[in-house]
């Protein structure tokens, strides 16, 4: 089958390779611009563009993908996958393969579509999640389903493993739903909107921790919101951010943020009178620690209470 493939991040490089190693012809490979990162903001190609060139396929990087729809007709594809591009597929590129466009989208739509699916299931508190082959329409992946698949999500996963777990999930089924679609073995079925939820962008508000939240709500979202924006808070008039952290079963003071630790082990009292211990600590401007690096390098006050921000 001829396609073209459009994807940027890590999470979509398995696909490209499945589809690869399956034999289409991938006539084209659309991703990101390089753009600058690290402490010398150097151009950094994408995931995707270093794979399609390792794979020898011709590699294309617009702006904006709405102003490729002349070169797009032009490769007359069978059918276009999207993993993780990153844009819109605007109206004028939908019609364009006679086949449609598939996207690998990592939850169980219709739950959390958008742009940040196993982010918020994680920090949602979701147990189960999977991904879902659909096919791309002119709404916010509310496209019909052509084949979908369970995973769970384990009790300290990270939305980093999730993603690298659910990855060649996502390239196994695509290549499956693309072999269905040509043989006439895969049906479309309309998704359940009444069921929807949202899984929009994540901002640098989404990780700042209220501490009258239960501890168990806490250490979801710190780790569902890696490696960006992370779980953060207020500390000594700077950003503290928690990395690794897990309710415990302490005795904790009345005041929710209030730090404290017991031996080389640090904790913050929570809402209900729980406590979280904080595994993995980073104060602006220094480096990740573990706890007792933290207790070995600061003296915890009685005023040291998380969330505050001093005058």
């Amino acid at each position: 089958m001829k396609l073209v493939f459009l994807g940027t991040p890590a999470f979509a490089v398995p696909s490209l390779e499945a589809l690869a190693a399956a034999g289409h012809q991938i006539c084209a490979v659309y991703t990101q611009p390089d753009r600058p990162a690290g402490r010398r903001q150097e151009l950094k190609p994408p995931p995707v563009k270093e794979a399609a060139l390792r794979l020898g396929l011709e590699v294309r990087q617009p702006e904006r993908i709405r102003h490729c729809v002349g070169e797009l007709a032009a490769l007359h594809p069978d059918a276009m996958a999207v993993v993780g591009y990153g844009q819109i597929i605007p109206p004028a590129i939908l019609d364009i393969p006679p086949l449609g466009i598939l996207n690998v989208h990592a939850s169980l739509l219709p739950k959390y579509r958008g742009a940040a699916p196993i982010q918020w299931a994680i920090a949602n508190g979701e147990t189960v999640t999977g991904v879902t082959i659909m096919r791309i329409d002119a709404g916010l992946d509310t496209g019909d389903i052509l084949l979908q698949e369970t995973a769970e999500i384990g009790p300290d996963e990270t939305a980093p493993e999730l993603a690298a777990r659910l990855a060649p999930v996502g390239a196994r089924l695509l290549v499956e739903a693309l072999q269905g679609i040509a043989e006439g073995t895969v049906r479309p079925v309309p998704q359940g909107h009444s069921q929807a939820t949202l899984a929009p962008i994540l901002k640098r508000e989404d990780g700042l921790v209220d501490f009258r939240w239960p501890a168990a709500k806490i250490a979801c979202r710190a780790r569902g919101f890696q490696p960006w924006p992370g779980a953060w808070t207020w500390w000594r008039g700077q950003r503290f951010f928690i990395w690794k952290c897990r309710p415990a079963e302490v005795e904790t003071p009345a005041v929710p943020g209030k730090l404290f630790s017991q031996g080389r082990r640090l904790f913050a009292a929570c809402g209900r009178g729980e406590a979280l211990e904080l595994m993995e600590v980073q104060a602006e401007g220094r480096k990740r620690m573990d706890a007792a690096a933290f207790l070995n390098g600061y003296r915890i006050q009685e005023a040291d209470i998380l969330g505050e921000i001093e005058p």
